[in-house]
């Protein structure tokens, strides 16, 4: 029986660690090889790292750091940042990665999703897709370079049409929640849930064991991503890496299943 995933999600900046809010404001929170050595003693079910300049400043991903994170990472890692071609990502997989995430670029062309899916595996590619509300509407565009461009494209249209080109998984990440630890758009998750047949995964917004309870009581099996739930604790978000034990995870989360 499938079960859902909890994933960690580190972004990188300047070679270190870093949150932020409304993908504004980035906070140094440590070392990402530290962060990963101790996701490995919690035993994480995934990781997900993203360098949130490498598309911005239109530089390749950075390899060592990439063979680095890979090395000491003993569960399933995804890598985004810079991957604009199937070469890249071959070399990355090669590198000991397991999945590579693919955003601007593949809103750019979707045809990169089926030559990388054709080059690595459908299974290891995955289209990472930001999102924000419309004012005065119910429509969430998806944004590009760190929220910074609108393709006044619906989210769940893009979703639709990435499945169709190759994609193995759909992240969608919400802008409007990012870093505030309110809770998940549970309601959009669904509608994502219903719209692709591919594995999905939900960021941007949790804050607590309950907050993905919530997401996986109303949409089923779905992955739950955070960010500032794992490494910032208390009312002043002082900086303490996280991650629930697997009894938490039994008591809070799959107990949200539906029984068999």
């Amino acid at each position: 029986m499938l079960r859902p995933r909890i994933i960690p999600c580190l972004l990188i900046q300047d070679g270190g660690l870093v949150k932020t809010v409304r993908f504004k404001d980035p906070k140094y929170v440590g070392d990402p090889i530290n962060a990963v050595k101790i996701f490995n003693e919690k035993e994480a079910d995934e990781l997900i790292v993203v360098d949130i300049d490498a598309t911005v400043n239109g530089r390749e991903p950075d390899y060592k750091k990439i063979a680095n994170l890979a090395a000491e990472c003993r569960m399933p890692l995804c890598y985004g940042g810079g991957i604009r071609t199937p070469e890249q990502a071959r070399t990355i997989i090669a590198l000991g990665v397991e999945k590579v995430a693919v955003s601007a670029a593949a809103l750019e062309d979707a045809s990169l999703v089926t030559r990388i899916a054709e080059e690595i595996g459908r299974q290891s590619v995955v289209v990472v897709l930001d999102h924000k509300q419309r004012l005065l509407s119910k429509q969430h565009d998806v944004w590009t370079h760190n929220g910074t461009r609108n393709t006044k494209r619906n989210v769940l249209d893009v979703a639709k049409e990435m499945e169709a080109a190759g994609a193995g998984e759909i992240v969608i990440n919400s802008i409007d929640n990012d870093g505030r630890m309110k809770g998940y758009d549970v309601a959009l998750a669904c509608r994502l849930r219903e719209t692709v047949s591919i594995p999905v995964t939900i960021l941007g917004g949790g804050g607590s064991l309950e907050d993905m309870n919530k997401v996986v009581a109303a949409c089923g099996v779905v992955g739950v991503a955070a960010g500032s739930f794992f490494v910032f604790k208390g009312t002043y978000r002082a900086v303490l890496i996280s991650y629930p034990s697997a009894k938490q995870k039994d008591e809070l989360v799959f107990s949200a299943l539906p029984p068999r």
